[in-house]
């Protein structure tokens, strides 16, 4: 199981590169900021059919969550423009490690204090370590 997780991981890795190629030349025919509504628009249409035909939940039940976990679109949306902007300059190789640097670095703070009422998995020096070689791998790769 965990490696068909795995692979679905990494086609939506795949999926991301591609998006952000799209959405780059997207926005320079309409614009970074309309480009980036189209691409959640169309996301969100998609999603809407897939709860509607597909969900088990029930839509109603939001009014009934902490506030705070419905920043989740809005952070969604400054993803989408700051990919945009960056890809149109320093290319999409380069904007996604920036990206899933920043994600592995914010994503081992949040498991070391455990915030967001997740686990706790504490940051060790063989982490950190690793977080650093990933630092080093991204400044060789646009030194290039």
């Amino acid at each position: 199981m965990k490696l068909i997780i795995a692979f679905l991981a990494l086609i939506g890795g795949a999926a991301v590169a591609i998006q952000s190629q799209i959405n780059a030349q997207l926005s320079k025919k309409v614009g970074v900021l309309e480009g980036a509504t189209t691409s959640f628009l169309v996301g969100a249409v998609a999603l809407f059919f897939l709860a509607f035909f597909f969900g088990k939940g029930n839509f109603l039940n939001v009014f009934n969550v902490p506030k705070w976990q419905l920043i989740g679109g809005l952070l969604g949306a400054l993803f989408i423009v700051v990919n945009i902007f960056s890809v149109n300059l320093i290319g999409v190789a380069a904007t996604l490690m920036a990206v899933v640097i920043g994600q592995i670095v914010v994503g081992a703070i949040i498991d070391h204090f455990g915030l967001f009422g997740g686990e706790v998995f504490p940051l060790n020096t063989t982490k950190f370590i690793a977080l650093t070689l990933m630092f080093v791998g991204i400044y060789l790769f646009n030194k290039a």
